[in-house]
């Protein structure tokens, strides 16, 4: 993925081509990155496991192989300059098309073994341990995401055998405005955006409790496992709402930028409650460590006297 990343970043420079509003190669490239820091997480995670290592390898390998392959036939549409999500127009890109719907459910199906595997691991670390099994759940529900893409649109149904079925955007046609870099939707709603959120909740968790980690020796509250504990299920449930609600803004047909009022107040909800939850998680947390006093004298005991001692 590294070296694909690299390659269609050159075809972005040199290729003038474009499709459905955006560079040709924007595509591969935006896949590989992402699937770049999706097997490095998987790889670190698969390493905590004690036990079930062999499964587990078996489980990476099929991420890894299936992720390949989609890259593969990503790529091969890329130089072909046809589309390859979504593409029924002839029976070669339908074929392509069906082969990557095959593989995208194979990998869904390794990264949930390998969820299963850090829900039943014994890890120390009890923090880490759940920053880790919730970011995989997390992921897994961000990658269900686009199976709702394929769905046709209203448009499409409406056509006798459409030549694309389904879109990343939703109330508008896919390739119209959109955001710059990321290419989503800017004027309706996009699938894309709560399916990369969840995805990368398998980096950004993990991160905020490295990030916790780090900060512990200068803040001594940080130190008590069991703060880092409760503001990483804060921070998980945080997110999993957010995932949510972007999901629900999308499936609206609704901008990114342009929030209604349901938005708004679904957001508001989930930065109080965060908040409040965040600030609770340091109660019943020592601000430094207690040091241990020694033990006093009982006071039955007596002294003894300086012959005793000089004896």
């Amino acid at each position: 993925m590294g070296v694909l990343a690299l390659i269609s970043a050159v075809g972005i420079v040199v290729d003038d081509r474009i499709l459905v509003g955006v560079p040709i190669w924007s595509k591969p490239f935006k896949f590989s990155v992402s699937f770049l820091a999706y097997a490095l997480s998987l790889a670190w995670m698969l390493s905590l496991l004690p036990r079930g290592r062999r499964l587990g390898w078996w489980a990476g390998t099929v991420v890894a192989v299936a992720s390949a392959g989609e890259m593969v036939l990503i790529t091969l549409q890329v130089i072909r300059g046809k589309r390859s999500h979504f593409n029924n127009a002839t029976p070669f890109d339908d074929t392509v098309f069906q082969v990557m719907g095959a593989t995208v459910v194979v990998l869904w199906l390794g990264a949930l073994v390998i969820a299963v595997l850090l829900l039943r691991a014994k890890i120390l670390d009890r923090a880490m341990a759940w920053a880790v099994r919730l970011s995989s759940l997390i992921a897994l529900a961000g990658a269900a995401v686009g199976f709702l893409m394929v769905r046709p649109t209203p448009e499409q149904l409406e056509v006798e055998e459409s030549p694309i079925t389904g879109a990343h955007a939703v109330g508008v046609p896919d390739g119209g405005p959109s955001m710059p870099l990321t290419g989503w939707a800017s004027n309706g709603g996009d699938l894309r955006i709560p399916h990369f959120f969840g995805m990368h909740a398998l980096q950004l968790l993990p991160l905020l409790l490295l990030v916790l980690a780090a900060l512990a020796p200068r803040f001594a509250r940080l130190a008590d496992e069991r703060v880092r504990l409760r503001l990483t299920l804060t921070a998980s449930a945080a997110y999993t709402a957010t995932f949510a609600l972007l999901t629900w803004q999308a499936l609206r047909g609704q901008a990114l930028f342009a929030p209604d009022g349901a938005t708004l107040a679904g957001a508001g909800a989930i930065a109080l409650l965060g908040g409040a939850s965040a600030a609770l998680s340091f109660r019943g947390a020592s601000p430094s460590p207690t040091p241990s006093s020694p033990p006093s004298p009982s006071p039955s005991t007596p002294a003894p006297s300086e012959e005793e001692l000089t004896s």
